[in-house]
């Protein structure tokens, strides 16, 4: 070491070269780095996310949920068993995988209990769960007076069409601090009753009339408590021990990127980050640990409860679609609104997420058409938007919708499994559609069954 006056001042500087001192090693940290696998939703949601996530399980340590609550659900068909998930990682029927539920997840215990209890009855792949899911202690806790005072908000004018499971009031008690999590139910039974009741009588005070047993709630939630905690486990820690050791962690987003509370048509949102970010802070994983990130893009376009669908369609073909499709929300029962494919929203949507490939899902369900549109551009007021608008809400009421058409197949593709297989047409489509997006399309879905998919790479 040397000493150096510099402004007045003296400066202790090194000498690399001469120093005899041993040298800082630079090399980076290759720990975390690329070992996490994404799957988000590229459009209003439903568009076969379970499916990917049932295949990319079968070769992944951990599977996890990050965000949203019960108010997602996802479908897997394992011959002819039907697994229906709300809360549950749909890697929970992998029996290598273990399946974790974040902190960014809002939990409803009873929803929780009941969803596990159905689906034990659906099958025997979910045996032995006890074994394999885990929960963060950090997550937030949803309770029924959180879905009662969900459907009074959600009732009457200005309603926007939620699931009324709850969501958006338990974000809103997280954001204001007085939410009650997991790690509270756990701790000092004390503790949690004197938390319970204080936010019980909030929204009392501010829903005059919401009726709550809070004794009686308090001794429930005792016994959950007991069923609750062998499963929970700070997941923070849990996940970075897991990368650490070089095992493969796969994401499971909920909802979909439009439907994301900063990104989304607002204010016919959920109520939590369904784009890459809530992966972020709804697990405590380092940006540097994400590698693939992979969009599920319906074959055309959906939408569950109110908001602007430019795409959409009130004719024969939105029917069919509907239809065809079996498009009725797995949480809701709701027919879904159904439209053709948008490439405008797919833009947008890779443009927040910036996917690594897509799964185009549900290609067989335009099996019968004459004759396929996409929507490739929006225009209002004789000029082409350049951006998608903040005030969707409003503004993609008012736009007109630019399309291309292409020819449809006009036969099954069901039974295919290569892409050489496919009719030209469906080729074709497949293939537009890839170009207009820019990424590339990875698989492709031509059924129900989860062997009903094709590997292109």
């Amino acid at each position: 070491m040397s000493d150096a006056v510099l402004n007045g001042e003296l400066r202790r500087t090194t000498d690399v070269g001469n120093s005899d001192e041993p040298k800082r090693k630079r090399s980076i940290d290759q720990t975390y780095i690329n070992k996490v696998a994404v799957v988000l939703g590229a459009q209003w949601g439903d568009e076969g996310k379970g499916k990917l996530v049932d295949l990319l399980s079968s070769t992944s340590d951990i599977v996890c949920r990050c965000q949203g609550g019960n108010n997602a659900g996802h479908t897997i068909v394992v011959d002819d068993t039907v697994y229906d998930f709300h809360l549950l990682p749909s890697g929970i029927i992998h029996r290598q995988c273990l399946s974790v539920i974040g902190n960014g997840v809002v939990v409803h215990l009873p929803g929780l209990f009941d969803e596990i209890t159905h689906n034990e009855g659906q099958g025997g792949d979910l045996k032995g769960w006890e074994n394999r899911l885990i929960i963060s202690e950090r997550a937030h806790l949803v309770f029924d007076f959180h879905q009662a005072v969900d459907g009074l908000l959600d009732s009457g004018k200005g309603g926007i069409g939620t699931t009324r499971k709850g969501i958006g009031p338990t974000y809103s008690s997280k954001a204001s601090r007085s939410g009650i999590r997991v790690a509270d139910l756990l701790g000092d039974f004390s503790w949690f009753s004197e938390r319970f009741r204080a936010l019980a009588t909030l929204h009392q005070r501010l829903f005059p009339g919401l009726e709550i047993n809070v004794e009686e709630e308090i001794e429930r939630y005792r016994d959950f408590a007991e069923r609750l905690r062998p499963l929970v486990r700070d997941t923070v820690t849990l996940l970075h021990d897991a990368l650490k050791e070089g095992k493969s962690v796969l994401i499971e987003g909920a909802n979909a990127v439009m439907l994301d509370i900063d990104f989304g048509t607002y204010p016919f949102v959920t109520s939590s980050n369904c784009s890459i970010g809530g992966v972020l802070t709804g697990l405590g994983i380092p940006p540097r640990s994400i590698g693939s990130v992979y969009g599920v893009v319906k074959a055309y376009t959906t939408r569950v409860g109110d908001g602007p669908m430019p795409t959409e369609l009130f004719c024969d073909v939105g029917k069919y679609l509907q239809q065809k499709g079996g498009e009725v929300g797995v949480t809701t029962g709701r027919a879904r609104r159904c439209g053709w494919l948008d490439v405008v929203v797919l833009r947008y949507s890779n443009l927040v997420n910036g996917y690594s490939a897509i799964a185009l899902t549900k290609l067989d369900i335009l099996d019968e058409l004459s004759e396929i549109k996409i929507g490739v551009a929006y225009w209002k007021d004789g000029k082409k938007l350049e951006t998608f608008p903040a005030d969707s809400a409003r503004f993609l009421r008012e736009v007109e919708v630019e399309y291309i058409t292409m020819p449809g197949w006009k036969q099954s593709i069901n039974a295919c499994r290569t892409f050489e297989n496919l009719p030209e047409n469906a080729q074709k489509f497949v293939l537009t559609v890839e170009e207009l997006l820019g990424v590339p399309i990875k698989w492709l879905g031509v059924g129900k069954d989860r062997k009903a998919m094709i590997q292109l790479f």
